[in-house]
């Protein structure tokens, strides 16, 4: 009888990046979530020096990345799910991805796993990034691409046809958490509260950074209560993400203060909603499995 959603990401920490505040709050609310993760996260760099000195980021970084994965998972208690492609990594603009990498793989190929498992799970709700992949990675874009495609025709009985019975999924939302109001809020906050804080001029910088972001936000979350829990999840990730990292560890009282949200963009919908909403599931009834 639960409400189920499935987030659908690129590579592993993303989720943790990206919404693990919002897992974290349905799943207390006794909904079930799943993560897709659709690579491995092979061609990452080891981003966190303490990691880099681990033999094994050097000799098997897609096992490492794995294991941070399932530490991820277990911190915020949601069901996890790999789709098995690898990792495009990042080409210089104009070089081709990897040949046989997530990127290079034709949606329309992908999206079958995809949608195989969404008749499987049967999420009332998708949340993925848009259409620029939230930053232009081509395994975020491919990811937006396939996940676009799994909310078209997952219902569509002739579509996929081997790959279970059709679920129309309800509701899409896109990612939209790194947004310009949030950005200026929890800076406007941290000015007031500690103006010679070293964070000030970092926070500017990110301003400056975020200005040219369209803020698109149609739903806001308040999940202020779990930021600590989201913060383990990303830690998890210590081959990407640095302990002190400025850019994704801010005080949390401070953003509790300021920014107790993550916030998305409704981006299609089967069901008659609000302009704004503060729950993703707004709109939908509850059904049986």
């Amino acid at each position: 009888m639960s409400l189920r959603l499935m987030a659908v990401h690129a590579h592993p920490d993303d989720e943790s990046s990206k919404g693990a505040a919002t897992y974290a709050h349905y799943l207390e609310q006794g909904a079930r979530v799943m993560i897709v993760t659709c690579t491995g996260g092979e061609r990452g760099g080891v981003l966190n020096e303490l990691v880099a000195r681990n033999p094994k980021s050097r000799r098997d970084i897609a096992a490492l990345r794995r294991d941070e994965m399932h530490s991820a998972r277990d911190i915020i208690g949601f069901e996890h799910r790999w789709l098995g492609y690898q990792d495009s990594g990042l080409p210089p603009t104009g070089d081709p991805v990897p040949s046989m990498s997530f990127a290079d793989v034709s949606a329309e190929v992908s999206a079958e796993v995809l949608v195989r498992l969404v008749r499987e799970f049967k999420p009332h709700v998708m949340i993925t990034y848009n259409e620029q992949g939230g930053y232009p990675h081509p395994d975020h874009i491919r990811c937006h691409e396939i996940s676009k495609i799994a909310w078209d025709v997952a219902g569509d009985p002739e579509a996929y046809p081997e790959a279970g019975e059709p679920w129309e999924i309800t509701k899409l939302y896109y990612e939209s958490i790194f947004n310009t109001e949030r950005v200026n809020r929890v800076y406007a906050v941290l000015q007031e509260r500690d103006p010679g804080s070293p964070l000030v001029a970092q926070f500017a910088a990110m301003i400056e950074r975020f200005a040219r972001r369209p803020n698109d936000v149609t739903a806001r979350v308040e999940v202020g209560k779990f930021f600590e829990r989201r913060d383990d999840a990303l830690r998890a990730h210590a081959s990407q993400v640095a302990p002190d990292s400025s850019f994704f560890f801010w005080p949390n009282e401070l953003q509790r203060e300021a920014w107790p949200f993550e916030d998305y963009r409704l981006a299609a919908s089967r069901v008659v909603t609000n302009e704004f909403e503060s729950d993703l599931f707004e709109g939908i009834e509850e059904q049986s499995a």
